[in-house]
């Protein structure tokens, strides 16, 4: 794959309609807070939610999921053994999932999850780079969800932790970093009003599943599924300028995102 800005722009929007084409069912094992937002964040996206994390359930459904999420936002017993239960179905089914190690860092329960997820080889892990200097044991984590980190901060630790996994990191800031280990892409779209609702973050990583079941390509998933969740916050942002509005204002941009707005608006290097 050519890693030019010109290829993955088109790489972007196809695989975008791809998402829609398909409507790829996504399995979010996800914390409570955001439940809500990320499953109509998929629907709105064109993808199909399942929220299905109860133990005995969760890995028969990760084998026939087209993408998988583990978010450690709050990690309750049943949804931690639940978690392992769905990753190992679904490595043995060779479903894509993705790991998002919320708050990790100086809370141990998560972390020592966290730690014990990542040797299974995630297909992609998302955090920010406090959370993924604290995944890759080189930093003590952020303040709670917020990082108290850079994002080139955690570049090193973004690299050997997709060597590690044979996986991609995107590591989300004002200016995303998306690596393999050996290509490296920054993404600069988004809006600071996604810091301000609950699920800003976390969404996304059921998008980035979503993006993972149409591409064979991890990193031109990451790629893609960051610029089109970033895009679409940029269009709701311009019609509304506030929390709540936003987050309503959102959800109808991933409806409205388009191929012609990934190739307006996508900024990469």
């Amino acid at each position: 794959m050519s890693r030019t800005p010109e290829n993955l722009i088109s790489q972007t929007q196809t695989a975008l309609e791809r998402v829609r084409e398909t409507a790829p069912l996504v399995q979010s094992i996800t914390n409570a807070v955001v439940t809500n937002f990320t499953a109509n964040a998929l629907l709105a996206l064109g993808a199909a939610p399942a929220m299905c994390d109860i133990v005995g359930e969760a890995g028969p459904f990760a084998r026939i999921a087209q993408g998988l999420l583990i978010n450690l936002g709050t990690p309750v017993p049943e949804q931690r053994e639940a978690a392992r239960e769905a990753v190992s179905a679904a490595n043995e089914a060779g479903t894509p999932w993705v790991l998002d190690p919320v708050a990790i860092g100086a809370l141990p329960i998560r972390t020592a999850l966290a730690l014990e997820l990542r040797e299974l080889r995630p297909t992609i892990i998302r955090g920010n780079a406090s959370e993924i200097l604290a995944l890759a044991e080189a930093g003590t984590g952020g303040r709670g969800v917020d990082a108290t980190d850079g994002v080139e901060s955690a570049r090193d630790a973004a690299v050997s932790l997709a060597r590690r996994t044979g996986g991609v990191l995107a590591v989300s800031g004002p200016t995303d970093l998306v690596t393999d280990g050996e290509r490296f892409v920054r993404l600069s779209n988004g809006h600071v009003l996604q810091t301000r609702i609950t699920g800003g973050g976390c969404a996304l990583g059921a998008v980035l599943a979503a993006f993972a079941s149409v591409d064979e390509d991890p990193l031109v998933a990451a790629v893609a599924a960051v610029s089109t969740y970033n895009i679409a916050a940029e269009l709701a942002a311009e019609r509304a300028p506030r929390p709540g509005s936003f987050q309503i204002a959102f959800l109808d941009a991933l409806d409205e995102v388009s191929p012609a707005h990934i190739a307006a608006r996508m900024v990469i290097a």
